[in-house]
């Protein structure tokens, strides 16, 4: 078992070795180790598996034992800081709410304090009942009949939709331009923008799946993109003297610049110098409109849509801020070493941003160094998170309280971002053990386990764009070391789709497990590669200098 998690070690680091760019003769050397460690891996495998039932460990499918995660992190304390007065529309606020920890005080104490976890121990069908919006209500003379006559009514129309699923097709293409990663990508309209490490932003036509675009201006490899809403695009463009039609895309990149690019002429019209690494940005649709920038030194900064000049510069987090999304005036960052922060945005020429609520990776369940790489995707109450584990972790931020979603049966899984699009929680997996790479979708608000998408030789995904057409049909877009469009076909037609969906009987399952029951998930990367063992001595007892501010972007973009 012991030499199983080491192997399991060796194949995660080698991975993370693949997204850097430059690399010595000791890494080409190590990841050309990979089939060799990934057949030694199997070999293992299937002895273990011939002797017990062994969590975690990826060999026959059909042999393994696979259970649902679903636990509570710690409690907080109480709030005294008023809600935000707007939510997404659809989600009620919780009436329970915690006190936010300042960031200075994060530093020194380390993180929340752990009060009481609390143990799930409901069966399925109460699991069901508890991740349903608290907006469910129920009526008539006869309570606990209608709600089994409701709670009925919800499990046909969750069958109906799971049917619907299992037998979805989708045309996938290969959108063929870039010459490194692809880092993150967004749609508009029948657009498709990339932004990679290759220092480029190209924009392609979807129906035709060609490149229309190619912006380049980037020094720096370019780490992330957002899209401003139409009518904040008409209002630059009438500053500008161009058509009301012209659409606009923000970049960020390593070079310290976000650059506003006008994708009808395909031109740069504005750059902002963010004396930063910038490593995350979003697009704030309020009053004049916003945009918020994260750095690789864990700043987050706000910037006027209307005079771009710096509103406001916060030392949020201990590391680089790797993902910032908005949810109406909020806004949600999320660092490399776990930490998760809502904002409200004020709406003023000056310090616009007011911090609400922080969670160190401690309570987010989401800490392990500062090579990690959050990604988050808000909704109501809760804010869903990867963090390149086997699962998906939900924080309930006005609370701190946090449930783990199952994303993969191995802990040999890697999810490196989320996504919701309509109804559906999706959550890409990549198994370091085999390269195979999944899309399991998620109904929501429930969070219960669709079907599972995939497809030959499908590649690491990075990031993920989706949107839905005007017939209903889902286009979906995947980035990583391949650039792929989704096309949802009728499943009436004739023509066959290039995906397979495939139920996990694994993921199908709904039982609960104790914290104690999963710590083989958060221990395989205690075991040090014994190649490198006197390098992780050194990183380890140089502290700040070898594993500080700057580490997450190096490992990406180096």
């Amino acid at each position: 078992m012991g030499e199983v998690r080491k192997l399991q070690k060796k194949l995660r680091q080698i991975e993370n070795l693949e997204i850097k760019i430059s690399l010595t003769p000791e890494e080409r050397a190590k990841i050309s180790r990979k089939a060799e460690l990934r057949s030694r891996l199997a070999e293992l495998q299937l002895q273990l598996s011939g002797l017990q039932q062994t969590l975690g460990i990826v060999g026959d499918g059909k042999k393994e034992k696979m259970k649902r995660q679903v636990e509570d992190a710690p409690g907080a304390l109480p709030s005294q800081t008023p809600p935000a007065s707007k939510i997404l529309k659809g989600e009620e606020e919780s009436k329970t709410q915690a006190m936010p920890l300042p960031a200075a005080r994060q530093r020194e104490t380390g993180g929340e304090p752990e009060i009481g976890r609390q143990r799930e121990r409901t069966e399925q069908a109460k699991v069901s009942h508890h991740c349903r919006s608290p907006d469910t209500s129920v009526s008539g003379d006869c309570p606990d009949f209608d709600e089994e006559q409701q709670l009925r009514q919800e499990e046909a129309e969750f069958t109906s939709l799971k049917a619907s699923w299992e037998k979805a097709k989708f045309r996938l293409r290969l959108l063929k331009g870039h010459n490194d990663i692809v880092t993150c990508v967004v749609a508009i309209d029948n657009l498709v923008v990339t932004g990679s490490r290759d220092t480029t932003v190209k924009v392609w036509h979807v129906p035709t799946a060609t490149e229309q675009k190619n912006l380049g201006g980037h020094t720096g490899g370019v780490t992330c993109l957002s899209a401003p809403p139409p009518e904040f695009c008409k209002r630059l463009a009438g500053s500008l003297s161009l058509s009301g039609k012209e659409r606009f895309i923000l970049s960020g990149s390593a070079d310290c610049y976000v650059k506003i690019w006008a994708l009808n002429i395909g031109q740069c019209v504005k750059s902002i110098y963010t004396f930063n690494a910038v490593t995350a940005l979003c697009f704030v649709p309020e009053e004049d409109g916003y945009i918020i920038t994260g750095s690789d030194g864990g700043k987050v900064q706000a910037w006027s849509w209307h005079s771009f000049e710096n509103c406001q510069s916060i030392n949020a987090h201990q590391e680089a801020v790797t993902s910032i999304q908005s949810q109406g005036p909020l806004v949600f960052s999320g660092s490399a070493e776990g930490g998760v922060s809502v904002w409200e945005n004020r709406c003023s020429n000056r310090d616009p941003l007011r911090l609400l609520y922080h969670w160190s990776g401690q309570v987010t369940g989401c800490g392990g160094g500062p090579d990690g790489r959050l990604t988050l995707s808000p909704r109501g109450d809760r804010v869903f998170l990867a963090y390149g584990r086997a699962w998906l972790k939900i924080l309930h931020w006005r609370t701190g309280m946090t449930s783990r979603l199952t994303n993969h049966s191995s802990i040999t899984g890697v999810t490196d971002c989320v996504h919701q699009t309509g109804g559906l929680l999706i959550g890409p997996c990549y198994d370091l053990a085999n390269g195979e790479s999944t899309l399991n979708l998620f109904s929501l608000p429930e969070c219960r386990y669709l079907t599972s998408l995939t497809w030959p030789d499908a590649p690491r995904i990075l990031c993920f764009a989706a949107w839905t057409t005007g017939s209903g049909v889902h286009r979906w877009v995947t980035g990583g070391w391949d650039v792929i469009v989704w096309e949802q076909l009728p499943r009436s037609g004739k023509q066959r789709g290039d995906v397979t969906a495939k139920s996990d009987s694994r993921l199908d399952s709904c039982s609960l497990e104790s914290e104690g029951d999963t710590e083989d998930d958060d221990e395989t990367d205690d075991y040090e590669d014994e190649d490198n063992n006197d390098e992780g001595k050194d990183s380890r007892s140089d502290g700040a200098e070898e594993r500080g501010s700057g580490s997450w972007l190096r490992c990406v973009l180096q």
